[in-house]
């Protein structure tokens, strides 16, 4: 539709196991509850109310962000779309936090320091990724790969993690890093920018949390 044109469509993933156990997940590759699938195909069917056809998507490598996009490109009728799955895309990597309740994690560590890890732009938990760390390696890749398809007029869809996305807002919402903190993406939480082909910048048009049944 002529009105999606140049749109970037961000989702995060639907629930997973690890969030439902309130577990640290990074890297680890937990699989969607039954609340997360059907939260996104609550997401697919929103976008597919709001008329969107996509002509391109993109995931990261863990099955979380897989089966969330899949659900919603079958709710849209859209499931032969090409998907390109890459590494970039990646929830930010926990180190030695993975696999830790964060109520654990706050008795080992201290509640103090577990918000910093959790929260800040810098701060990088034993062994794993800052916020900044995480952004430098994705970045480049949406730069190089996801960008030129808006630019270019295509409606693009990603599916990925509630940090490697919050990386990725700080450069499209231009958020200083030390009010990133109060930033956070609900499970299959839709943003939507636009842009035009004279302009590299994608504005924010819209957050959508989709509404679950009863």
């Amino acid at each position: 539709m002529e009105h999606h044109k140049h749109t970037l469509v961000l989702v995060r993933h639907g629930q997973s196991e690890d969030n439902e156990r309130e577990l640290f997940s990074g890297l680890r590759d937990p699989a969607l509850t039954p609340r997360g699938v059907e939260e996104a195909g609550t997401a697919g069917a929103t976008l597919r109310t709001l008329g969107y056809r996509f002509d391109a998507a993109f995931t990261s490598r863990l099955q979380r962000a897989q089966h969330t996009l899949a659900l919603i490109l079958a709710a849209l009728g859209q499931s032969d779309l090409p998907v390109q799955a890459d590494a970039a895309l990646n929830e930010r990597d926990y180190g030695a936090l993975a696999g830790l309740n964060k109520t654990e994690a706050r008795a080992r560590f201290g509640v103090e320091q577990v918000r910093t890890w959790r929260k800040s732009h810098d701060a990088v938990p034993p062994g794993g990724e800052s916020l900044a760390m995480t952004g430098a390696r994705l970045w480049p890749f949406f730069e190089r790969t996801i960008a030129p398809r808006v630019r270019d007029g295509a409606c693009v869809l990603v599916v990925a993690h509630g940090n490697s996305l919050r990386s990725l807002l700080m450069r499209l919402d231009r958020i200083d890093p030390r009010h990133i903190e109060e930033v956070n993406i609900g499970t299959a939480e839709i943003l939507v920018y636009r842009g035009d082909a004279a302009s590299p910048a994608l504005t924010r048009a819209a957050a959508i949390a989709p509404k679950m049944g009863d």
